[in-house]
């Protein structure tokens, strides 16, 4: 094997093995979430909709804040809002634009309506 393949080779395993590197923001799957919560992961539901205005001004914060490494291992998972009704009942959301906050398998936080980035920021903190 070439040097430069050894290299990349390397590099490659080292990057599998680094787990995570940024927050994970996934479309909502109802067995991946409760995967994700009953093994203890930092969660984050985000309960969005196309027509909302708030849910518009949040989605780019959102989809920013899932780069930022200060967020690292958060899955963050986007819900329709207009689709996921059983989601929205279990959790007693009654409102787009609303985030639930969830760590060792239980809630710890809750907002709605947020769109100031820093505090969006810290909602999804609150899961670390």
């Amino acid at each position: 094997m070439k040097t430069a393949q050894l290299i990349r080779l390397g590099a490659l395993a080292l990057s599998m093995l680094a787990g995570p590197v940024l927050a994970d923001e996934v479309p909502f799957n109802q067995t991946q979430y409760e995967q994700a919560v009953a093994a203890g992961k930092p969660v984050v539901v985000y309960l969005h909709a196309d027509w909302c205005p708030t849910c518009r001004v949040q989605k780019p914060i959102v989809d920013r804040l899932a780069k930022d490494p200060g967020l690292k291992g958060v899955t963050i998972f986007v819900a329709d809002f207009d689709t996921e009704t059983q989601l929205e009942q279990s959790l007693h959301v009654a409102q787009q634009s609303t985030f639930v906050v969830f760590k060792q398998g239980h809630e710890v936080s809750r907002s709605t309506g947020q769109t100031a980035e820093q505090a969006i920021r810290a909602t999804l903190q609150q899961a670390l």
